[in-house]
């Protein structure tokens, strides 16, 4: 499965630690992200990581992109929640894609263990199948 993670610099930290403990499920899937937060999660996993470019330079879109061209599983989003400002409008649409597409993603640490806890018990095999054209859910 493919997955794409990123997170504001306030969630950083959290996700970096997410990655951590969840090294070994994460291991037999492929991973981008943007690229400080790849960079962030590499460094402390050792796992390998497709860094694109920074969220700000345009990283959030190229995730975007390969959402739209079916490239993308799941996504773990994490933003910075202390801020009340509404969804950015790049967040808005990384959601709404994700909704268009069917990609589960994952807004908050919870969600984004919970998926990942499916994607290991084989709960999320059926986006092979809409892959392949099947068809089947």
């Amino acid at each position: 499965m493919n997955i794409a993670i990123i997170a504001n610099d306030k969630k950083k930290e959290l996700i970096t630690e997410f990655c951590i403990a969840y090294c070994g499920i994460l291991s037999r899937h492929n991973i981008c992200s943007t690229a400080i937060t790849g960079k962030y999660i590499s460094e402390a996993t050792g796992l390998n990581i497709e860094k694109l470019l920074s969220g700000s330079h345009g990283g959030v879109e190229q995730i975007a992109s390969k959402i739209a061209y079916d490239e993308v599983d799941l996504l773990i989003l994490l933003r910075d929640t202390n801020n009340d400002t509404e969804y950015t409008e790049t967040e808005l649409n990384l959601v709404k894609l994700c909704d268009k597409y069917t990609i589960p993603v994952a807004t908050n640490i919870a969600t984004a263990e919970a998926l990942i806890l499916a994607l290991d018990r084989g709960d999320l095999d059926w986006r092979a199948n809409i892959r392949s054209g099947s068809g089947a859910v």
